[in-house]
């Protein structure tokens, strides 16, 4: 998990779409083989292989600090089949005011419940706090798409044709800007409260509101980098393939083909995204509170920085 490719490799166990079929047997099968091999009472003839099947299925399903089961379609499985049809949404071009807060809302809406879905949970967080996180998370990101786009339209110096490219560029500033509020907004309980710290034994150090700074701002930072391929390679690649022999003479099959754009687009994203920083983040004792430094004799901690 120190190198890029060594978390990207873990990532793509992560977010495989097939582990959102793994059945309720399957599933305790591979936690009681995790728990058999923690404890040193493996059966005999248990491979490897076996071993890191049950990890990608533990990992890909269940929430680390809570240990139940993440809501399949707020997963980072299902980040993608789920997501793939937003997007496509999102790019759809000649956009009314309606259907672009439409896609902005429902876009913002699944992506509110899966960065709450996997945040750093240590601290029990009320029903209340999660409405607000949500209002506030999709009032500013469908403003934000909604303003870049009245403006864009009210730009009379463009020609016709640049103001449609520009529009279809809008997407990716509005969603970028908005899925900071959404993360900030939707976790901002970890700010007021801490989150756990933990030591080299996976023991709780105590809890701190630096590192839960740390925790967001690096996943607002992979909220950023995410549409960036999602967002802006779909429009350039579809403008080309729009001037083809093949979709000007059949115009029905546009958007099945913008769609398998933006999947590989977003299966691309997705895993480089959420590699830039591990999971479990470290971070030295010298850089936190005061009382954290003098809790423990070692010099750096780990916390959960969410996904």
């Amino acid at each position: 998990q120190t190198s890029f490719y060594g978390r990207f490799r873990h990532f793509l166990d992560i977010i495989d779409p097939r582990t959102l079929f793994v059945t309720e047997s399957r599933l305790k099968e591979a936690v009681q083989l995790l728990e058999d091999y923690k404890h040193g009472t493996l059966p005999p003839g248990v491979t490897n292989k076996e071993l890191w099947g049950a990890q990608k299925i533990k990992q890909a399903i269940i929430h680390p600090d809570t240990n139940e089961k993440i809501f399949m379609p707020f997963r980072m499985s299902g980040y993608i089949p789920f997501g793939t049809p937003i997007v496509v949404g999102l790019l759809l071009p000649n956009q009314t005011l309606a259907t672009t807060v439409f896609w902005q809302w429902l876009n913002q809406s699944h992506n509110a419940c899966v960065n709450y879905a996997n945040r750093n949970a240590t601290k029990p967080s009320p029903t209340s706090k999660f409405i607000q996180g949500y209002l506030g998370a999709v009032i500013s990101a469908v403003s934000i798409a909604v303003g870049l786009n009245v403006l864009v339209q009210r730009a009379n110096k463009f020609t016709p044709a640049t103001r449609l490219l520009i529009q279809r560029f809008v997407p990716f500033p509005a969603v970028a800007s908005a899925n900071i509020c959404n993360v900030v907004l939707m976790r901002h309980t970890e700010l007021e409260e801490g989150i756990d710290v933990l030591d080299s034994n996976g023991n709780i150090v105590g809890s701190s509101r630096i590192a839960a700074k740390h925790a967001l701002m690096e996943t607002a930072l992979t909220r950023v980098v995410l549409p960036m391929p999602i967002l802006v390679l779909p429009p350039i690649i579809m403008s080309l393939l729009e001037k083809t022999s093949f979709l000007r003479s059949r115009p029905r099959m546009v958007l099945p083909v913008q769609g398998l754009v933006c999947l590989a687009a977003f299966g691309l994203a997705l895993p480089l995204a959420i590699s830039l920083f591990p999971q479990m983040s470290e971070i030295e004792t010298s850089r936190l509170e005061p009382e954290i430094a003098v809790a423990t004799p070692s010099k750096t901690v780990v916390y959960n920085k969410g996904l």
